[in-house]
């Protein structure tokens, strides 16, 4: 909003044709084009006329401006403040973004600003020179369609050589980490980014004769009350899974959630965050996991002994 309220894309569009007029390669094609390329398809029947008739003074009939000089787009103290703030997330350090000319400007917030309370304590070094170097060779690897040679630590603490093809990198809010997701092999295989001890790039692959790597998937079925707004909500808590919602009554619904099934624990984290308003109802493999969950937070509250 602090961008596109200021600077939107009409005021984008507009510079463009301005830009492109002082340049002596404008008509009504080319206007249009840029019209729907930077703003709205609809946006035409109101831009065209305004320009031709003269209503915005800044062009004529023949596509003439008076303006001498092409327009610039300055950012503004507020959008600063706000890049300020970005650029003090410890990932953006993993993307290796200048951040010169922001050196005075304070930030709109910090990252103390922020209290997480549903999140792991042990997420990735972010920091970590290692971690930043294998961070920035993965996407490399994307980039040029290379391999990659990976020694890493798996879930035993047993060190791991492998040539992998990169093909997806994936970041978990609840657990602050980056894993890699491979492909070339019959199901997806997962390395988290900080069990990495290694990483260098390898040769190039075809990315047409690409595997693309089958997912494991799980199922979870709820009935949901829609009280404080609780359906909008869980459809965008869970927007990336996929879901199948039916109706049983004005205020209750039923919904039956695919999953991955590596994501099971983040996936019964989730949904233990709605409280009353969701049960589950199936299978009961997961209703199992409810329970042992909510007996081992209550045995650390001290509320009961196991």
């Amino acid at each position: 909003m602090l961008f596109s309220e200021v600077y939107s894309a009409y005021f984008n569009a507009i510079a463009a044709i301005i830009t492109d007029t002082l340049e002596g390669e404008i008509n009504e094609k080319r206007i249009v084009r840029i019209i729907r390329d930077r703003a709205f398809s609809e946006s035409v029947l109101s831009i065209i006329p305004s320009l031709k008739n003269g209503d915005w003074l800044i062009m004529d009939k023949n596509f003439n401006t008076p303006i001498k000089n092409k327009p610039s787009m300055p950012l503004t103290i507020l959008q600063k403040r706000w890049l300020k703030a970005l650029l003090l997330d410890p990932r953006i350090r993993l993307f290796d973004i200048c951040v010169s000319g922001l050196e005075h400007v304070e930030p709109l917030f910090t990252p103390d600003d922020f209290v997480y309370f549903d999140r792991y304590l042990d997420g990735d070094p972010f920091t970590d020179e290692s971690y930043i170097l294998h961070f920035r060779t993965i996407l490399k690897a994307f980039y040029e369609q290379r391999r990659l040679n990976i020694e890493y630590r798996n879930r035993h603490n047993k060190s791991v050589n492998g040539r992998f093809i990169p093909y997806r990198l994936e970041y978990s809010s609840k657990d602050d980490k980056f894993r890699l997701e491979t492909a070339g092999g019959r199901y997806a295989a997962y390395i988290n980014l900080s069990r990495i001890k290694s990483c260098t790039l390898a040769e190039n692959y075809e990315g047409e004769r690409l595997i693309i790597p089958k997912r494991q998937e799980a199922l979870v079925q709820f009935t949901l009350k829609n009280e404080r707004n609780a359906l909008e909500r869980v459809m965008l808590h869970f927007s990336d899974c996929r879901k199948e919602t039916r109706r049983l009554d004005d205020d209750t619904y039923d919904v039956k959630l695919t999953y991955e099934a590596l994501d099971e624990t983040e996936i019964l984290i989730r949904i233990l965050s709605f409280g009353p308003m969701l049960k589950v109802t199936g299978p009961e493999h997961f209703i199992g996991l409810i329970r042992e969950r909510i007996r081992m937070q209550l045995a650390l509250s001290g509320t009961i002994k196991i």
